[in-house]
């Protein structure tokens, strides 16, 4: 590899460092919803894995205990998975066009 390539990587690598900076605090912000049972019961989650809200159809405070315990963790499950996709999603589109010697990762 010339000097000019090496620096010309270098320079991707660093826009890309912060460019995944500003998507990791977009991130942090998003909110998404995660539910179980048909939307009986949903959570809505940040990007952080905090949970912000919980909505619990009336219908299911009759039912089993147990049961409603499951469906809270199920769409807390739900809600956590879809924060890790998305954010797998947004920083694998920051890195796809850059071919990275093995070993070297983002961030650094």
């Amino acid at each position: 590899m010339t000097q000019g390539g090496l620096g010309n990587l270098m320079k991707q690598a660093q826009k890309i460092q912060q460019d995944m900076k500003k998507a990791q605090e977009e991130l942090k912000n998003l909110e998404v919803e995660g539910q179980a049972g048909g939307g009986l019961v949903k959570i809505v989650m940040t990007g952080k894995h905090e949970v912000r809200k919980v909505c619990i159809e009336d219908s299911l405070l009759e039912e089993d205990r147990d049961m409603l315990e499951d469906l809270v963790a199920a769409a807390i499950n739900d809600a956590s998975n879809k924060v890790e996709q998305l954010t797998k999603d947004q920083l694998s589109s920051l890195t796809g066009g850059l071919n990275l010697p093995a070993g070297l990762k983002i961030p650094f």
